[in-house]
């Protein structure tokens, strides 16, 4: 009962935990299987007093229950997330006669008393939800897509997966932990409308990654932006698929003194994964602003709003030792853990640092201000990649997208952009100059008549002798 609470209460703000009744272990805390088991027919019996005992935690609190068999032996696994009342106590001893409540925290891979400073923390959580956890009283629970649900649990490996399709959605969102409040008024959970939605912007504007290319640099003229939006999951993972495809370069360096090869990327994927999912991770999703990567030849940088807790100094998150305990997000924590794109514990930073070193890449640079307004993360480009990364990045300047595909196919000669506009059956100018024109131009592949004057009611676009060429190699 003492863990179900520390549990329930979530110091860590980490999503809660589970317990195993009826699984032994050694000296060193491994299970040991076959696992001992619990006896069949006292299964029942175990359930009443569970139950009876659940109900002498203050506020009470029911963890969710479920009946497994393995390696032939019966099992009790009890999830206990985080609750939406803590602080939650529980008797100290429960066969006491006369009982004594305690708050109760994990520390580690124990269960402690709360006491002094440690309660008193615990106590000024009162009634304070992570954002994502809260539910959404605007949205309604067929917001959520059962496609979605049940393709993450594939994903995952869930047994869940089994039994998803036969579930309406309030049930499997219930046994997700997306879906709560009474039974006769049912409410979808910020986190389910994230990750379960096809369209989370429509309810947290803001809610997207934009990823810009500047081929001369922050102050240059050019630039090429991409919008990633989406279920939280699939929108992460695309964006990052494309900045690797795109502008992440491998240089191999010949030694005449040694048979290996020196191999260094410009930018490690594994320090840009970790930067990106960290903003989505520790965002603010009550903000409009998006998460924003800026990609140049000296330096890759992600934005995101708000910046880190204020416990956190700004030393200590540059040495790589910030550990925060007051999440916004716990639950896009645990989705993302889910996923494997994130640990969950902290590692982020320290990883950034590691595999930046291993690359021998410059030192990251981890970024806010004293009101912790924002929060920014350079990774600097390496030394000896830098001077091949334009001559690279030329070549395949930034991917042809669909969009930018489609524009090429429709020029013919020297074209006007209502011209080109209505050739595509666009009727959103601002939209057409940044998905079609401003990324074609950019390629190298299509050019303005009049470049000096980008504004005269004179202008045209043209294919150019590239954008001739790449065109006959698509044919």
């Amino acid at each position: 009962m003492r863990s179900i609470c520390a549990f329930a209460n979530d110091f860590e703000n980490l999503g809660g935990g589970y317990l195993v009744l009826g699984q032994d272990c050694d000296a060193n805390g491994q299970p040991v299987f076959p696992p001992e088991g619990l006896p069949g027919h006292q299964l029942d019996k175990i359930q009443q007093e569970l139950l009876a005992c659940c109900q002498l935690i203050q506020p009470p609190y029911f963890p969710t229950l479920s009946l497994e068999r393995i390696e032939g032996r019966h099992l009790i696994i009890l999830w206990a997330p985080g609750g939406q009342t803590r602080p939650y106590k529980a008797p100290a001893a429960v066969t006491a006669r006369h009982k004594s409540w305690h708050y109760y925290v994990r520390r580690y891979s124990s269960t402690v008393e709360a006491k002094g400073e440690l309660e008193q923390e615990l106590l000024s959580l009162t009634a304070k939800v992570p954002f994502d956890d809260r539910f959404r009283q605007s949205a309604r629970v067929d917001d959520l897509s059962p496609a979605l649900m049940q393709a993450f649990l594939r994903e995952v490996g869930s047994e869940l997966q089994d039994d998803a399709p036969a579930l309406s959605v309030e049930a499997l969102g219930r046994q997700m932990n997306v879906v709560g409040g009474a039974s006769e008024s049912p409410m979808p959970k910020n986190i389910g409308l994230l990750f379960f939605n096809a369209t989370p912007e429509q309810f947290f504007p803001g809610t997207q990654i934009d990823v810009v290319w500047f081929p001369d640099g922050a102050g240059g003229d050019r630039f090429v932006e991409k919008i990633f939006t989406g279920p939280l999951g699939r929108m992460t993972r695309e964006a990052l698929d494309y900045i690797q495809r795109n502008y992440l370069h491998e240089t191999v360096i010949k030694h005449p003194q040694r048979a290996e090869a020196q191999r260094i990327v410009n930018f490690p994927y594994a320090a840009i994964e970790e930067a990106v999912v960290n903003a989505v991770y520790h965002r603010s999703y009550e903000e409009r602003e998006p998460i924003e990567v800026r990609i140049s030849h000296d330096e890759l940088v992600v934005f995101s709003f708000p910046g880190p807790d204020r416990s956190i100094r700004l030393a200590d998150l540059q040495a790589g030792r910030a550990v925060s305990r007051r999440y916004r997000n716990r639950r896009i924590g645990e989705f993302l853990k889910e996923l494997d794109l994130t640990e969950g514990r902290a590692t982020g930073i320290p990883k950034i640092l590691k595999v930046m070193a291993a690359n021998g890449s410059p030192l990251s640079v981890f970024e806010s201000d004293d009101e912790r307004t924002a929060f920014v993360i350079r990774l600097p480009v390496h030394v000896l990649a830098q001077r091949l990364t334009a001559e690279v990045t030329m070549e395949v300047t930034m991917e042809v997208t669909m969009e930018v595909e489609k524009l090429l196919r429709a020029v013919r000669g020297e074209m006007s952009r209502q011209a080109l506009q209505s050739a595509l059956g666009l009727k959103n100018a601002d939209y057409f100059r940044k998905a079609y024109v401003l990324p074609a131009i950019a390629t190298g592949y299509l050019e303005m008549t009049l470049p000096a004057q980008p504004k005269s009611r004179l202008q045209r676009y043209r294919l150019t002798d590239a954008g001739r060429a790449w065109l006959q190699t698509r044919i």
